[in-house]
């Protein structure tokens, strides 16, 4: 090492690292830089680490900088940071689990300043609360949804933390120009002359780091190989880490799954996202078939089958054939809405009609599906959770405040325990909620009186939010809303809505007559008064003469 003097603790990996070439350049050159950089100034790092072989490369080559520093250079802290989206697929999920205690054990061991920081989604944000609870379709490429809610905003939480903390902080990811061209391009353009930092794409005072963005995937697998060949004791084998821990499962988890990478850690929508095939989420519907899950299945982890199956029934949902099925005919605002044909487009298309969210019957219907699946999974030996407990308590308050559908059967506490036998601590309404036979009634008095028993429900709701205030401000704005959303079938709605279109169109039609008669009426006045003046000056003329 040129740069800095290579502590003892490296001793065992000299010869790999002055020996090996990545890129044209011994793995010595790219310790160095990233000893150079690291002590550069006091502003701490934050890894993105996603469980797949960059990220995992470039926290290796982060540690072996480490221990090759003194314990004196070891001055900043170094935050190991892995974004769980809750519904990873469970076998990545196991190995970035047991990759970041083994980080943790090996930090300590080795007195290294890295500690590791799982995040997750808000409970509001997360797949099931948006999908089963809101009824949000599942997500496609022309609409996925899931990617800020889920990756995006819980990474950048921690970098703003982290920022509040230290004003400034160097984000080090594992991006490669030869795996990701739109990536490179988007860090070249923000990239700080002079030096190997890029500014980051929407985070003021978070800069970029990217330590091997000139490698090969072949480059990549030998340092994860652990070529470690070179050393003299046995103890240190192949695929071995500097931290203790192994990378054969993660090579094979690979080979397995037949994948062309990993998903990487998405920190801004320049990244990447998932959605060709590679390790993510299991529930993904924006590709048309799981290849990577299939492969995995196909090569012994096919107890996952299930998941699978789960999540190409979502999948069948986006078909535009299919969409009317499972999707309510109002938006989640309560109006029938349409799209229009753009300028160019087939005039066939002018109106189309936009389905809105999921029927709640569809909801309740897979939740059951998923409890049952994750109870199943786990009576067979796999410690798994597909949906949390706060995910439950959230999807089920959605249910009953459902903006057309809302569950006054209460029915999640009644599905959940008709799968486990049990109940959760659901939290008890104190406030007066109508009930199932309340519905019923109302159903019964709405066809008499022909009003729409949705609409009532809505209003006696909203009587019964506004309970015991003493000020009702902007309950008539409330109640108007409400009397202004589309009631009825869709055949019903549209047909009134044509009738509006039309009686709108005659009374612009005869608004544009009333108006060209208007328009005669000034031009016949003012030819009457011509003729007046022109009489005027003729009688004028006469007298003159």
């Amino acid at each position: 090492m040129s740069t800095l003097q290579m502590a003892h603790d490296l001793g065992d990996y000299e010869d790999f690292i002055n020996l090996e070439q990545f890129a044209g350049h011994p793995l010595a050159h790219y310790v160095a830089e990233v000893q150079r950089i690291y002590c550069a100034d006091k502003r701490p790092w934050v890894i993105g680490y996603s469980g797949g072989k960059d990220s995992s490369a470039v926290i290796t080559l982060v540690y072996l900088a480490l221990l090759g520093l003194t314990p004196k250079l070891r001055s900043k802290p170094i935050f190991v940071v892995s974004s769980d989206t809750l519904v990873e697929t469970p076998v990545v999920v196991d190995l970035i689990i047991r990759t970041m205690k083994q980080i943790e054990r090996g930090a300590q061991r080795d007195k290294l300043p890295i500690t590791v920081h799982p995040v997750v989604p808000k409970t509001s944000e997360t797949f099931w609360v948006n999908l089963l609870g809101k009824g949000y379709p599942a997500p496609t490429r022309n609409f996925r949804w899931c990617t800020e809610r889920m990756k995006i905003n819980p990474v950048s939480d921690f970098i703003k933390d982290k920022v509040s903390q230290f004003e400034e902080v160097i984000v080090v990811l594992g991006s490669r120009s030869s795996e990701s061209a739109s990536r490179a391009q988007v860090i070249a353009k923000h990239k700080i002359d002079g030096t190997r930092l890029a500014r980051h794409t929407t985070l003021a005072n978070a800069f970029i780091y990217t330590p091997i963005d000139t490698w090969d995937v072949e480059d990549v697998w030998k340092l994860l190989r652990g070529a470690f060949r070179y050393a003299e004791e046995d103890e240190i084998e192949e695929w071995e880490n500097p931290w203790g821990g192994n990378n054969r499962p993660l090579w094979t988890l690979y080979m397995d799954s037949s994948g062309q990478g990993e998903c990487p850690l998405v920190i801004d929508d320049s990244t990447p996202s998932c959605g060709n095939s590679r390790f993510g989420c299991w529930t993904c519907t924006v590709v048309t078939k799981d290849r990577a899950m299939e492969s995995l299945i196909q090569n012994g982890e096919d107890w996952m089958l299930p998941l699978l199956q789960f999540r190409d029934q979502l999948a069948r949902t986006t078909d535009p054939e299919q969409k009317d099925i499972y999707r309510n005919y109002k938006r989640r605002t309560g109006k029938v809405s349409y799209q229009y044909a753009k300028d160019g487009e087939d005039i066939a298309a002018e109106r189309k009609h936009v389905p809105g969210p999921y029927w709640l019957k569809y909801r309740q219907l897979w939740l059951q599906e998923l409890l049952q699946l994750e109870k199943n999974l786990n009576a067979q030996g796999h410690t798994i959770t597909l949906i949390t407990e706060p995910e439950l308590h959230a999807i089920r308050q959605h249910w009953l405040k459902d903006p057309n559908e809302p569950d006054w059967n209460d029915s999640l506490p009644r599905l959940y325990r008709e799968v486990y036998g049990r109940d959760l601590a659901w939290v008890v309404d104190d406030q007066s909620r109508f009930d199932a036979s309340d519905a019923e009634l109302l159903d019964q008095l709405a066809q008499h009186h022909d009003v729409e028993p949705e609409m009532v429900k809505k209003l006696i709701e909203l009587e019964i939010s506004l309970e015991g205030l003493s000020k009702r401000q902007g309950v008539f704005d409330k109640i108007g809303s409400i009397l202004k959303q589309d009631w009825g079938s869709l055949e019903a709605i549209q047909l009134k809505q044509s009738a509006l279109q039309k009686r709108n169109e005659r009374d612009m039609h005869e608004e544009a007559i009333d108006k060209i008669e208007a328009q005669i009426r000034d031009v016949q006045t003012l030819l009457a008064h011509a003729d007046q003046i022109s009489g005027l000056l003729s009688e004028v003329t006469t007298d003159d003469h």
